[in-house]
């Protein structure tokens, strides 16, 4: 099976790269935004023509929130537009798209955790463009699946867990909210959800959310990560009730999982289990 992924930077794509390497039936082809720019709608059209595709994984994505509150037209230019682009031509090339959302889509005032069919209502300019690109693979390419994740982390890039750990080897005073409560979610989890997916050759097309299971606040987050990496003595971490933030957050975005478990017979890991297995095996002590 042939797979395009985009986002080939991003931690994600690499995760996928990863797993990938077991399956020698897939034969994935990783583009950055330097080789195909998705929110140009003439490259992505002439890349489908001159290459051939049975997949499409966009990873591809503005993922700043804070930024994109001031740069609201390239938040939905790659969010929206870039999405539309892809969309389009998964369509017109019968190619089928999985595209990668998020948690933000929802306003995050529900209590219990939130199920595919629950209304959305984003809070901030990124859930807002990530939600546009959500109605655009809906609207245009009727083979698809719609990935809701929350909070990823992995060994790659610059995300939650990369930053914690820079800054409790530099010693850095940190307080870390609990006013936000999600789902940590492994990226390398996620890489493998998204190949089960094509590998499984379930064609129940829509929207599914996956995360590792259970709850956290970024300060549970944070703590767990302090906790995993052995003895680092200069460690200065606190929690605060309150952090101010240019753009609005939603307060509790838990991510129901029973559509995707029971489709693609999935078995999800809890996030603080998965988070000591991961370090355990990618961690070095300092």
């Amino acid at each position: 099976m042939r797979i395009l992924v985009t986002g080939a930077h991003g931690q994600l794509a690499k995760c996928i790269k990863d797993a990938s390497i077991k399956h020698t039936s897939l034969a994935c082809t990783f583009v950055s935004r330097e080789q195909l720019d998705i929110s140009n709608n003439d490259a992505v059209a002439l890349y489908f023509r001159n290459h051939s595709f049975d997949y499409c994984i966009n990873t591809a994505a503005y993922t700043n929130v804070e930024k994109a509150e001031s740069d609201k037209e390239n938040a939905y230019l790659i969010n929206s537009e870039g999405v539309k682009n892809l969309a389009i031509q998964c369509e017109e090339h019968n190619v089928v798209l999985l595209h990668v959302s998020t948690d933000y889509v929802f306003d995050g005032t529900q209590t219990v955790p939130y199920k595919e069919t629950d209304n959305t209502g984003p809070i901030n300019v990124y859930g807002a463009s990530k939600l546009a690109g959500e109605q655009h693979v809906s609207a245009l390419c009727q083979k698809h699946f719609i990935v809701r994740t929350s909070w990823l982390y992995s060994q790659y890039g610059h995300n939650f867990y990369t930053s914690m750990l820079s800054h409790f080897k530099k010693g850095t005073a940190l307080k870390i909210t609990t006013e936000q409560t999600g789902t940590p979610t492994n990226a390398q989890d996620l890489a493998v959800v998204l190949l089960t997916i094509i590998l499984s050759e379930v064609y129940q097309y829509g929207v599914y959310h996956y995360s590792n299971d259970g709850e956290a606040t970024w300060y549970d987050f944070a703590s767990e990560i302090l906790k995993n990496a052995g003895q680092i003595p200069q460690a200065n971490l606190g929690s605060t009730n309150h952090y101010s933030t240019f753009a609005r957050r939603p307060e509790r975005s838990i991510l129901n999982t029973k559509k995707v478990k029971e489709t693609f017979s999935i078995v999800i890991s809890l996030w603080n289990e998965r988070l000591k297995g991961f370090m355990e095996d990618v961690y070095t002590q300092p």
